[in-house]
């Protein structure tokens, strides 16, 4: 087994190759249904955090327990993600920094700002207002 630090998601990728064949699964990783269960994971993971409070949410990692399931959940999605990527013929490095240079143009630095919730409100009436 390669060390962390000699690991890559084309290493995850020939071993998600290697453990689906291994397992006649192949044929059932379609896109369709890798995306169900990615969604699926998806699901399991915002599981553990939906009542959480932001305090709580923010120090998951610090309760042992929790801190498994998530790792856990989030290697699940991560499996099912690099699957469907490899199925699609994504490189997903490559379309995940493409994401951020068209974000950087979309949001440039110091033009938007998230607004307070008094002043979605005000904007929200001034919508109303004017139809």
């Amino acid at each position: 087994m390669n060390s962390p630090s000699e690991r890559s998601l084309v290493h995850l990728r020939d071993a998600l190759r290697r453990f689906a064949a291994a397992r006649d699964w192949d044929e059932y990783h379609t896109p369709k249904n890798l995306v169900m269960a990615l969604s699926g994971e998806v699901g399991e993971l915002t599981d553990l955090f939906q009542w959480l409070t932001p305090e709580q949410a923010a120090h998951a990692m610090d309760d042992p327990e929790l801190a498994w399931n998530v790792r856990d959940e989030l290697a699940d999605v991560m499996h099912y993600l690099v699957r469907l990527a490899d199925k699609l013929d994504v490189d997903l490095i490559e379309a995940a920094f493409a994401k951020i240079e068209r974000n950087e143009r979309r949001f440039p630095t110091g033009d938007l700002k998230p607004l307070d919730v008094s002043q979605q409100q005000q904007d929200q009436g001034d919508e109303d207002d004017h139809g």
